[in-house]
C-alpha cells in the first residue's frame, strides 16, 4: 500500500488534533508530546502534525513541513531510490533511522523550490527519538514542549 504523507508545523497540536479528527473523521494513529500523526483511511493519507510555535506566521510556507510517500516495504523504499537517482534526481539514503517515533528506511528528494520530499517505510516503532544520523542533531526534542526540533533549537523537516 501506498499512500501521500503531509507533515505540517502546527502552533496548537491539541487543536489541531481536534480539528483533523473532524476534518478526516478518524483518530490519531500515534500521540507523543509534540507529536501526532494519522493513519488516513480515505483518502488515503499519512498526516502527520508537529508543535512547531507560531507555524502560520509566515503564512501556508510556515505550515508545511514537508512531504512524503509511505510504502509498505523496504525493498519499495530500494525502488523507488533506484528509480529516483536513475531520472537524474540527487537523493539521500537513511537505513534504520529512528525518527517521528519510528524506526525507518528512507530516501529523499528535493523539489526545484526545496521542498523536501521522502519515499519511507516504517520498520518499528520507537519510543523516542534520536535523530536522523542516530546521535540526536536532528529530531531531538524541544526540553519544554516536547516538539522535534533540529540542533541549536531550530525546527526540522527530519520526521
Amino acid at each position: 500500500m501506498s499512500r501521500v504523507q503531509l507533515a505540517l508545523n502546527v502552533s496548537d497540536l491539541d487543536a489541531a488534533v481536534e480539528f483533523y479528527s473532524k476534518l478526516f473523521d478518524s483518530e490519531p494513529a500515534k500521540r507523543r508530546p509534540g507529536y501526532a500523526n494519522f493513519a488516513v483511511a480515505d483518502p488515503p493519507l499519512k498526516l502527520v502534525l508537529i508543535a512547531h510555535g507560531d507555524a502560520r506566521g509566515a503564512g501556508i510556507e510556515g505550515a508545511l513541513n514537508h512531504l512524503g510517500v509511505e510504502v509498505g516495504t523496504p525493498d519499495e523504499v530500494v525502488r523507488a531510490t533506484t528509480r529516483l537517482s536513475g531520472s537524474g534526481l540527487e537523493t539521500t539514503e537513511q537505513a534504520g533511522t529512528t525518527c517521528c517515533f519510528a524506526v525507518q528506511d528512507k530516501v529523499w528528494v528535493e523539489d526545484p523550490d526545496g521542498a523536501a520530499w521522502e519515499v519511507y517505510t516504517v520498520l518499528t516503532d520507537a519510543p523516542a527519538e534520536s535523530g536522523i544520523e542516530g546521535d540526536g542533531t536532528c529530531c531531538g526534542a524541544d526540553e519544554e514542549s516536547g516538539a522535534p526540533v533540529a540542533a541549536g533549537g531550530t525546527s526540522t523537516s527530519c520526521c
